[in-house]
């Protein structure tokens, strides 16, 4: 089936992060359209993971298992292996459609690449595969309780490389040394909350502001910020949860948008449920939706518009300084539902069905489906812009799209 959609030109920047430079699920290069008849290139993974792929320099890096261990892989821009690093016995999945032994995203600060797996492994590797070091979470402070499958990601911030684990159990946030791997400071985070809201699998956001870096962190039915040097807690955000309405985990992450942090609330999966709030930095409550949200999908910002891809495809434009809607449009129903995060390149919004139906969209200045493909497996990691491709991790393969 060809397909009509718009091709990512050349991307100046790596893509470091699940979710780019800034944290934000979005490019600013141009697009010209294309069609593709087939991938540019495809490659067997060893096994089934969740995770994002990262673009380093001339390396694509991303997670799977392998013969029952936890692997970080290396591939070209042009989709050759370049080297594969084994890392120890991996953790069996606790459900076997969406769930992985490697849900959580690597990250890179251009030099190293730092994982974390569902076994507790945290690590660290050159840019050529050599381990440098390791740290076993679950073995230094005990397994990880959660309803579902591990999914928050490490993030890097200056010389630290920091892990939030939020779970019905001793929740925190930990820095290591990003060089050395030695533990630098961990900060509890417990709460009385509603049955699973303690269940936390959004990432850290890193905020620069007022002469210190803050690690924003959503979960517990809270929204908390601490001091990025020592884990100090600078502010805290509550009540977002007044009726306490119990299994509303904490997964989508919550993105900034101008000085507004834009926080999905509850889940979109159930009728009612859905909510988002507009947050200011300091934690000033801006504006609330009760009728609009997401359940999984991390929300992406571009040119001041955060775009909300919904639980069954409908995709909400806000203006997140008074949280009204701009537009709302729906991408075309299927079976399926969106567990990937969109990505948004100058204009055009990406997004991946868990039925491998990819979708490419016009969103600025207003809505026009452009097209759409079907890859033929089960794809729950976000599309990542690579030097001119998409990049497609779906549960078999990594595909490259021209």
């Amino acid at each position: 089936m060809t397909l009509l959609l718009a091709a990512l030109l050349l991307a100046q920047d790596d893509w470091l992060h699940w979710r780019g430079p800034r944290a934000d699920g979005a490019l600013e290069s141009g697009l010209s359209p294309a069609s593709w008849d087939a991938p540019a290139w495809k490659v067997r993974l060893p096994g089934k993971g969740g995770s994002t792929p990262i673009v380093v320099g001339e390396r694509v890096i991303v997670t799977a298992p392998e013969e029952e261990q936890d692997v970080v892989l290396a591939f070209s821009l042009q989709g050759k292996p370049l080297w594969s690093a084994k890392l120890g016995s991996r953790s069996a999945a606790k459900h076997k459609t969406l769930g992985s032994s490697c849900n959580a995203s690597p990250v890179s600060d251009g030099q190293s690449v730092f994982v974390y797996f569902r076994s507790g492994r945290l690590a660290a590797l050159d840019l050529e595969g050599k381990v440098r070091w390791r740290f076993e979470v679950v073995e230094k402070f005990g397994p990880e309780k959660l309803f579902w499958d591990q999914g928050s990601s490490p993030v890097v911030v200056g010389d630290l490389v920091v892990l939030a684990r939020l779970h019905n159990g001793e929740s925190w946030l930990a820095a290591w040394d990003k060089v050395t791997g030695e533990p630098r400071w961990r900060t509890s985070r417990n709460f009385q909350v509603p049955t699973e809201n303690d269940n936390g699998y959004a990432t850290p956001l890193v905020v620069a502001r007022g002469g210190k870096t803050e690690l924003i962190v959503w979960g517990s039915d809270r929204l908390t910020s601490y001091d990025a040097a020592d884990g100090r807690l600078l502010w805290s955000c509550e009540g977002f949860n007044p009726d306490g309405t119990g299994y509303w985990p904490a997964i989508s992450t919550p993105v900034l948008a101008g000085d507004v942090l834009v926080v999905p609330v509850g889940r979109d999966d159930r009728p009612g449920q859905a909510r988002v709030h507009g947050i200011g930095l300091g934690g000033a409550r801006i504006w609330k939706r009760e009728d609009v949200g997401v359940f999984v999908p991390t929300p992406a910002v571009h040119q001041g518009k955060v775009y909300l891809l919904r639980h069954r495809g409908e995709v909400v434009c806000l203006d997140p300084e008074s949280g009204k809607t701009l537009w709302a449009e729906a991408l075309p129903r299927g079976a399926a539902s969106y567990y990937a995060s969109p990505l948004v390149a100058a204009g055009t919004l990406y997004a991946a069905r868990e039925d491998g139906v990819i979708f490419a969209a016009r969103v600025a200045p207003s809505f026009q489906l452009l097209g759409e493909h079907r890859f033929g497996e089960r794809i729950v990691a976000s599309p990542v812009p690579a030097r001119g491709r998409l990049l497609l991790r779906g549960d078999e393969h990594l595909i490259a799209v021209e």
